[in-house]
C-alpha cells in the first residue's frame, strides 16, 4: 500500500505527478509493470493498493551480488525495455528509472514500479523539471553549479574495488535517504533542458552498466560532483580496466549514456531491441520462461528479500468524517483529488482466484500431512496402507 498526505502534495505541488501516478497505473495494463487493485481516499491521505512483489528490488540484488553475469544482466535489461516501452506507447514518461523501482515477483521476473515522477507525454519535449524529488528543489540545483568546475579531482583516486565498496556503502545510507541519488538522472533533465522519453533511455543505460562494473558510471562522494560528471559525461565515462564486457555490451552502454540526437530508443524501443548484445532475446516469451535469478520466496507475505526498515509509529486518527458524512464535509482540498478513486475488477478477481488456490493448496497440504500422521499411527509407514 502506498500513503500519500494530501496536504503535502498541495503544499509541494505534486497534485499533478499523483494524478498521473494513478492514471497511468489504471490505463497502462502490462504485465511488466505493479497491478494497481485500488485507489481511495479519505479526509488526509490518498491510497493505492497493489501487488505485492515479494522477490524484493534489483537494488538489493545488486548489493548482494555485485555485480551480473552478462546473461543475467541481458534478461533484466531485456524486461526493463518491455517495460519502459509499455509506459512510452501510452504516451507516460517514467523520469525515475532506478534499480530500486525495479522489483522481481516470486519466479524473479522483474516489474516497473513508483511511478510518482511520471508525466503525460503532451508533446515531443516537455518544460524543465523543476520538482525532482531525486535533487531536492530548485534552488539545490542552482546552489550546485551543475555545468561548473569539477571539483571531484581532488578527492583521491579509488580503484575499482574500492569505488565498489564506497558506492555500496553509501548506496545503503541513501536507501534510507529523502534526498536520494541523482546517478541515473539523464544530463538534459539537470539542465533544466526540453526533454521527452529519451532520459528513460539514458537512465537504463545508467542500470546496465552498474549491473555490470558494479557502481555507477559517474558516482562520486557527493551529489554535486555526481551531477557534473554526468553532464559532462564526454569526459567521466570510462569502463575499468579489469571489468569484463564483451564489446557488445560496452557499445550497447555507450549508445545509451550519450546525447539525445544519437541515443537509442529515441525512434523507439525497436532500436535498442535490434542491438546485437541483445541477440537470440525471444522478446514475446520473456515473462513466460524462467527467470534468470530466483529468489528465495517462503510465502506471499515473505518480506526477507527488502532492506529492513525501522517500524513506524502509527499515526493518530483523523477526526474527520469519511464515507457518505465526509461528502458533507468537502474542503478545496478535497477537490482537489476527486476521482481519484478506482478499482481494477479484472486484478482483483485474478488476485481472488489465485488467493483461493493458495489456500485450497495449504489445505491440501495440511489435509495430506494429517492421513500420513494417521496412517503412521496405525501401520507405523506412512507409505504402507
Amino acid at each position: 500500500m502506498k500513503k500519500l498526505k494530501k496536504s503535502e502534495m498541495l503544499m509541494r505541488g505534486q497534485v499533478e505527478h499523483v494524478k498521473a501516478e494513478r492514471n497511468l497505473l489504471a490505463e497502462v495494463g502490462s504485465h511488466c509493470i505493479v497491478k494497481l487493485y485500488y485507489s481511495f481516499q479519505d479526509a488526509e491521505y490518498l491510497y493505492l493498493i497493489m501487488e505485492y512483489l515479494p522477490g524484493g528490488d534489483m537494488m538489493t540484488l545488486l548489493m548482494r551480488e555485485d555485480t551480473l553475469p552478462e546473461d543475467v544482466a541481458r534478461f533484466y535489461i531485456a524486461q526493463s525495455v518491455l517495460a519502459i516501452e509499455s509506459i512510452h506507447k501510452h504516451n507516460y514518461i517514467h523520469r525515475d528509472i532506478k534499480p530500486d523501482n525495479l522489483l522481481l515477483d516470486k519466479y524473479g521476473h522483474m516489474k516497473l514500479s513508483d511511478f510518482g515522477l511520471c508525466k503525460p507525454l503532451d508533446c515531443t519535449t516537455l518544460p524543465a523539471l523543476h520538482e525532482n524529488r531525486t535533487m531536492g528543489d530548485e534552488n539545490m540545483t542552482e546552489a550546485m553549479d551543475i555545468d561548473g568546475t569539477e571539483a571531484d579531482n581532488r578527492k583521491s583516486w579509488r580503484s575499482p574495488r574500492e569505488q565498489l565498496q564506497h558506492w555500496q556503502m553509501n548506496r545503503r545510507k541513501l536507501a534510507f535517504s529523502t534526498v536520494g541519488t541523482p546517478d541515473y538522472i539523464a544530463p538534459e533533465v539537470l539542465l533544466k533542458k526540453g526533454y521527452g522519453m529519451e532520459c528513460d533511455w539514458w537512465s537504463l543505460g545508467a542500470i546496465m552498466y552498474e549491473m555490470l562494473v558494479g557502481y555507477p558510471p559517474f558516482y562520486s562522494d557527493e551529489p554535486i560532483a555526481t551531477c557534473r560528471k554526468i553532464v559532462h559525461w564526454r569526459t567521466h565515462l570510462q569502463f575499468p580496466e579489469d571489468a569484463k564486457l564483451t564489446p557488445e555490451a560496452k557499445d550497447l552502454i555507450c549508445r545509451l549514456l550519450c546525447d539525445v540526437d544519437h541515443r537509442l530508443g529515441t525512434g523507439g524501443a525497436h532500436q535498442i531491441k535490434s542491438h546485437p548484445w541483445f541477440n537470440g532475446v525471444m522478446w514475446d516469451k520473456l515473462y513466460e520462461m524462467e527467470a534468470a535469478f530466483k529468489p528465495e520466496v517462503n510465502g506471499e507475505l515473505d518480506t526477507q528479500n527488502f532492506m529492513k526498515f525501522d517500524e513506524l509509529d502509527a499515526p493518530t486518527p483523523s477526526r474527520s468524517g469519511s464515507g457518505p458524512s465526509r461528502k458533507l464535509l468537502l474542503t478545496p482540498k478535497d477537490l482537489s483529488f476527486v476521482g481519484y478513486t478506482y478499482k481494477n475488477f479484472d486484478a482483483v478477481k485474478g488476485l481472488r482466484q489465485s488467493l483461493g488456490e493458495a489456500r485450497r493448496e495449504h489445505v491440501t497440504k495440511q489435509a495430506q500431512e494429517e492421513i500420513e500422521i494417521q496412517m503412521l499411527a496405525s501401520t507405523g509407514d506412512p507409505m504402507l496402507p
